[in-house]
């Protein structure tokens, strides 16, 4: 299982969601550009020490980042609430990569065509969305619980 960041733009949901990658032994790509340097104090405070253990891959543009995961056969799952499934309704895969686009607007049409699925985390109808790390926390973890064996 993997989380993919499309070009994030607020430092401390990105360091949250690599520690999150690390804990659970998931992989991380980062796709650019990013809207903050690596080295951003916000950054890795919120990754505290958690980042030097965390498998991260970072690609320089979409379509790298897409001829990769295409060529490696890795089914890429857009989280967007623009979503037509609901995430719990949705049968995961080894290998899948759950991506979740950038803060403030999310992926362009044209990255969410190449999508091999749209789920969303229903929430409230009066409502906009959850914080970006909340949703990646949320989206792995039903990934990890329906594909990883039971001890």
């Amino acid at each position: 299982m993997q989380i993919a960041l499309f070009q994030p733009d607020i430092p401390p949901n990105t360091g949250t969601i690599l520690r999150l990658c690390a804990c659970l032994d998931v992989n991380a790509h980062i796709i650019e550009p990013a809207g903050f340097a690596v080295s951003d104090r916000t950054f890795r405070r919120a990754g505290m020490d958690y980042l030097e253990h965390v498998k991260l891959m970072r690609h320089d543009s979409w379509d790298k980042f897409d001829d990769w995961r295409r060529n490696a056969g890795h089914r890429l799952l857009l989280f967007t609430t623009k979503g037509a499934t609901s995430y719990l309704d949705f049968r995961y895969r080894e290998g899948d990569i759950l991506m979740f686009g950038r803060e403030t607007a999310g992926v362009p049409e044209t990255v969410a065509a190449k999508a091999d699925a749209r789920l969303k985390i229903p929430i409230k109808p009066t409502l906009r969305s959850l914080n970006v790390a909340m949703a990646a926390a949320m989206a792995i973890g039903e990934a990890l619980r329906q594909t990883r064996s039971k001890p």
